[in-house]
């Protein structure tokens, strides 16, 4: 007979992905430093340019690149902003759309005048 584990040694998953506000319902960002980085091995720049993307990424859309400028035109270091950026889960393809719909919420566009401009943004 196989013994079941006692409850003291059982742990519960728990769930490390964060979900935007209700207002941006379709953006889900996860945590931005990857679990196996160390957090004492995290300088204070890096964890204020995680914690400055996060906020970004949570209110507007912005490309990889557009995000990493973005970080650099607030201060922080290209390296620094590098390492937030590299560490967040995002899906760029969904923030290229959501910043299309923006654009066309406000401006109006041939297919290859927002394909342009989503690209002068720094899309792939």
């Amino acid at each position: 007979m196989v013994a079941s584990p006692s409850p003291s040694t059982t742990k519960s998953p728990i769930s490390s992905t964060y979900l935007a506000p209700a207002s941006t319902p379709s953006v889900a960002v996860a945590p931005a430093v990857a679990p196996t980085r160390v957090q004492s091995q995290v300088s204070s720049g890096q964890r204020n340019a995680v914690r400055a993307a996060q906020q970004y990424i949570e209110v507007m859309a912005f490309s990889r690149s557009g995000l990493i400028d973005q970080l650099e035109y607030d201060g922080f270091s290209t390296e620094d902003a590098r390492y937030a950026v590299d560490g967040l889960q995002v899906d760029w393809n969904r923030q290229a759309a959501r910043s299309a719909a923006q654009y066309l919420e406000v401006m109006s566009f041939s297919l290859w005048g927002l394909i342009e401009q989503l690209e002068y943004d720094g899309g792939p």
